[in-house]
């Protein structure tokens, strides 16, 4: 299909899933089981968000969540309040399946759906509003937890048939009447990224029957939610990591009184404004153990895992929305005769801009889907798992700022300003590359799964094959060109495995860039050699110019090459003719 962008105001108003092919495309190739069933899901759900979500989200943006600390007897009640558009959003969002489809067999389905089809949710809904994403995450990530850890032998409750049960019941509910949002308090303002320096306690009551919380969390998005995850340390717990342990809040204590925790405040952010993030404040407030009294940095982990690589489909949608805003605007504003797309330095922005979206989004799909197998029992998957999703966090996260920035300034004056979604976009892509890990954090992670799990082998092993099954002979200059950044990249893995840790941490982030070019250079290109086959080049000219700018070396910055492929490929590549 050829999309006429001229025809388009403004990005809103459309049904984000069909005028997305390159989502669709890695739907394809990416998504177990019914496949059918679940693009008949994201084209409903693409509808929804485009033509309502988005709409209230531009709303809820002037009009965020207040704190109210008194009623008005002057009584404390501590309680959020919301637009009433937002909560017509959540209400949307969340009877859609986007949290319950993965976890609950979905009406005329025989079992739940896999972790990529949440995921995907995750991408549609960032098109509209990233703030919304992080509740609908973290809500799958404290379900995940209890789905799968409630039931450790020192916990308070026992998965499915405990305590815990109807927690879980309600964080997967399709009924947004019965829901639990979830949440996740990590970060403490003594320790920011060093969770090992929490300090918060948990005491056990006087009988035994559970535990109490002590302590101050600084940054807590969702701050009202019902079910939170939260790290604390026992008395006589050892310092560290190894010494802290999961504890659910739960929404009321055991005698059904409402759970006392305070939320100092609000903080005042540059964006994500529908998402409320503010100081808690534990003073003795009741808790649940989850799973083995040792292990909650461990279980915590997993949970972190679905948050970075649902961070990365988010800044994968922001790009998406922001890419589809900017040919928008391309196509409609005239200048000196002609409108904007028709000149060669604005379709090389915009196939640049395209190639990074397209790029991001494969790489994060492949980080998805090994996430997703290794969540299904797939131990094979685990190493992969370990590398692809923190530099898929880290690496789209900066994307999406880049774009988002690029978007505004293909809009002029009027995209720096609150009329138009590029101002809102641009401060909300500014947290991807912050929640869940910065890039340094981000990155030594990634030197810590190799160090410890070996995880670029299956990654390199990988790269190699995608390379060695291209067959068409038009793509062989650029598998050529990989190859050899592969073996350039070999040499940089040797390279921070014996010059010490000091080297290695120096160059980290430049590590973590390099597995992501070479590897997203081998798929894409592994992709293009299977549209070829089925005569489509589209996805060959998406290669190369991604080859091209990552991985090609070229005299004199290319003035002298010769070369106008965004030019040439701007039809295909960015109106999909």
């Amino acid at each position: 299909m050829t999309v006429d962008y001229g025809q388009f105001d403004r990005g809103r108003g459309l049904n984000y899933w069909q005028y997305d092919p390159v989502l669709q495309h890695e739907v394809e190739r990416t998504y177990g089981g019914d496949r059918g069933w679940a693009e008949e899901r994201f084209d409903e759900f693409g509808d929804i968000v485009g033509s309502i979500v988005a709409e209230h989200s531009d709303s809820i943006d002037e009009h965020g969540p207040e704190l109210r600390r008194y009623d008005r007897f002057g009584d404390a009640v501590n309680e959020v309040e919301y637009h009433p558009h937002q909560l017509e959003s959540e209400r949307l969002v969340y009877g859609s399946g986007a949290v319950a489809d993965s976890f609950r067999a979905p009406p005329e389905q025989d079992a739940p759906a896999p972790m990529l089809h949440h995921l995907t949710m995750d991408y549609l809904l960032a098109y509209a509003d990233v703030g919304l994403t992080c509740p609908v995450a973290m809500t799958a990530g404290v379900a995940l937890v209890l789905e799968r850890f409630a039931d450790g032998s020192d916990a308070d409750s026992s998965g499915a048939d405990g305590p815990l049960s109807e927690t879980f019941d309600r964080l997967t509910t399709r009924e947004y009447d019965d829901l639990l949002q979830g949440a996740m308090f990590l970060t403490e303002r003594q320790g920011g990224s060093d969770v090992g320096a929490t300090e918060t306690i948990a005491e056990r009551v006087e009988d035994g029957s559970g535990w109490e919380l002590s302590g101050e969390k600084w940054f807590c998005s969702n701050v009202d939610s019902g079910a939170i995850l939260t790290l604390a340390r026992r008395p006589d717990a050892p310092a560290g990591t190894d010494g802290l342990s999961l504890f659910l809040v739960p929404e009321t204590t055991h005698d059904n009184e409402e759970n006392e925790y305070t939320i100092r405040r609000l903080k005042d952010k540059l964006g994500t404004v529908s998402v409320p993030t503010g100081e808690v404040e534990f003073g003795g407030t009741e808790a649940n153990l989850v799973g083995e009294i040792d292990s909650g940095f461990r279980y915590m982990s997993e949970m972190l895992n679905l948050e970075r690589i649902a961070n990365a489909f988010a800044s994968c949608g922001l790009m998406g929305r922001a890419l589809l805003e900017s040919k928008v605007r391309a196509a409609n504003r005239e200048a000196f005769g002609k409108s904007i797309d028709q000149y060669p330095l604005m379709r090389r922005d915009l196939v640049e801009m395209a190639v990074a979206h397209e790029a991001a989004t494969a790489f994060t799909f492949d980080a998805g889907r090994a996430f997703d197998r290794y969540q299904q029992g797939d131990e094979d998957a685990f190493g992969l798992m370990r590398l692809l999703v923190p530099i898929a966090k880290s690496r789209t996260g900066r994307m999406a700022v880049d774009v988002a920035s690029y978007a505004m300034e293909i809009h002029g004056g009027n995209g720096y300003v609150n009329d138009f979604v590029t101002h809102r976009l641009l401060r909300d892509a500014q947290v991807l590359p912050i929640w869940e890990g910065t890039s340094n954090i981000l990155s030594l992670d990634v030197l810590r799964s190799m160090a410890r799990e070996n995880a670029h082998e299956p990654a390199l092993a990988l790269i190699r094959d995608r390379l060695d099954g291209v067959e068409h002979d038009e793509l062989t200059d650029l598998v050529v060109t990989t190859r050899d950044e592969l073996g350039g990249l070999q040499e940089a893995l040797g390279a921070v495995a014996t010059e010490g840790d000091d080297y290695a941490q120096h160059h980290a982030k430049e590590l973590a860039e390099y597995v992501f070019d070479v590897y997203t250079a081998a798929l894409l290109l592994s992709e293009a050699d299977g549209e070829l086959a089925a005569g489509n080049d589209r996805k060959a000219l998406v290669a190369r110019q991604f080859v091209t700018d990552s991985l090609g070396e070229t005299s004199a910055r290319g003035i002298t090459s010769g070369e106008t492929l965004p030019s040439d490929a701007f039809e295909k590549i960015v109106r999909f003719a």
